[in-house]
């Protein structure tokens, strides 16, 4: 498991999760940056599993802007990663 916590933020349809509850042995520095026009400026990891790198596969606003003030500390996945909600 990449990560597990009953303490999830959404926004846009994406789930942040804090940073704690990943298993960062998982999470490869990426170069990535993009901007979002209301977060603020966005990094990335790599997500590298069983021997494969998916990419530039989780994000997240080492400084979020005010209004995203409640996803500071989390990241979210994407590029095929899949979130189960028991």
């Amino acid at each position: 498991m990449i990560a597990e916590s009953n303490d999830i933020v959404n926004i846009e349809g994406n789930s942040y999760f804090p940073i704690e509850s990943v298993n960062n042995e998982y999470l490869k520095d990426s170069e990535t940056h993009t901007v979002c026009p209301w977060k603020g400026t966005a990094s990335y990891y790599d997500l590298k599993v069983d021997g494969k790198t998916n990419p530039d596969a989780v994000w997240y606003y080492p400084t979020p802007s005010g209004l995203a003030s409640s996803i500071k500390g989390r990241v979210a996945f994407w590029k095929g990663v899949q979130i189960v909600n028991d």
